[in-house]
């Protein structure tokens, strides 16, 4: 069984949820905003099934209601944020508004965010800057979910990390990656919808590859490429972690521990284009460059090729007419969430 729900209705509740637990209704719609355009670009992993992840984190105090970012380092074009374990959505959207600012000052930017949470997407914030006319990157760490390349223990997170440039009438060009071979989330999201997972994903907490998603989650994610997603990984920890002064390691909690406060960090790089050359010609430069990867022959198979970022545009154009589709264990959990909280349900469609 699944459930069709508008986009519009479930960012409403999702509001009203983190509203009725004391946060601010400007943050409370962020938050569920992040979480409802993942699903609206087809990443249902990072989601509504995370909403619950939020509201224990809140309900035990490990993640405060009221975000209050402290500026630790004013260094013009450096800044470092405090986040005092705040609503990672809200100090990180801060991050990209004060790194646009600097960037536009400076022609380069870098803001560190330091005690943090988990955020949602990266993708969700880089867009933020490319629409403001700049390239951004964005790091964060995550709770330990791959061991070091040749190891069998936990130890390094799988550390995302997202690089987004305005492309003209193409919109925006963006990657949003996980170092592993896939994000935690979509194991998760197999678990909750009962399904098996490639045996190239995970393996078990014995080492041995798994299709089993519940033992995955006990076990460990697999290094995407191989030694080389795991010493990309380390490296953002490096830039998220250790140079922000946050956690990092094993240090970090994932936002899926309801009483560990996370201490993760973001690192947030942004270049003005305009410093560089004109925005137009840059436009027109991505454009040429979108255009010639889109004109290859496709393989056997295979009907277009999508530049990165077009399939979640295309994903939103969608699901905003379609409704997003949310698995039974979502709904039972929203319903639950709605039951407690007494905020009403969005309505929807049984598929």
């Amino acid at each position: 069984m699944s459930y069709n729900v508008q986009a519009e209705r479930l960012t409403q509740f999702g509001t009203a949820i983190l509203e009725s637990l004391g946060v601010p209704a400007a943050d409370a719609h962020l938050l569920a905003d992040s979480l409802v355009v993942a699903e609206l670009w087809g990443h249902s992993s990072h989601g509504m099934l995370r909403l619950p992840w939020y509201v224990n984190r809140l309900r035990s105090g490990v993640m405060t209601p009221i975000t209050h970012p402290e500026v630790v380092v004013d260094g013009g074009a450096v800044t470092v944020l405090d986040g005092h374990h705040g609503i990672g959505q809200v100090l990180t959207a801060r991050a990209v508004q004060i790194g646009v600012e600097q960037a536009k000052k400076f022609g380069v930017s870098a803001v560190g965010v330091r005690n943090s949470n988990h955020f949602g997407t990266a993708a969700y914030f880089t867009r933020m800057a490319a629409e403001a006319g700049c390239v951004a990157l964005l790091a964060t760490n995550a709770s330990p979910a791959m061991a070091p390349w040749g190891g069998r223990e936990k130890t390094v997170g799988t550390n995302p990390w997202s690089i987004a440039a305005p492309a003209g009438e193409r919109g925006v060009a963006v990657m949003d990656i996980a170092n592993t071979a896939v994000a935690r989330g979509k194991i998760y999201l197999a678990a909750e919808r009962g399904e098996p997972i490639p045996n190239n994903w995970a393996a078990d907490e014995h080492g041995v590859p798994t299709t089993h998603a519940g033992e995955a989650v006990h076990g460990l994610i697999l290094p995407m490429a191989g030694h080389k997603g795991y010493v990309i990984a380390f490296m953002m920890d490096v830039l998220a972690g250790v140079l922000t002064g946050s956690k990092f390691g094993t240090q970090v909690a994932g936002p899926y521990e309801a009483n560990r406060e996370s201490g993760c960090g973001h690192m947030l790089i942004t270049i003005d284009i305009q410093s560089m050359m004109p925005v137009a010609e840059f436009e027109q430069r991505m454009q040429a460059l979108v255009d010639e990867v889109k004109a290859v022959h496709t393989a056997a198979g295979i009907e277009e090729i999508f530049f990165p970022g077009e399939l979640e545009d295309r994903n939103t154009l969608r699901l905003r007419q379609a409704g997003i589709t949310l698995a039974d264990n979502t709904w039972s959990s929203l319903v639950k969430l709605g039951e407690e909280t007494g905020c009403a349900l969005p309505n929807l469609t049984r598929q």
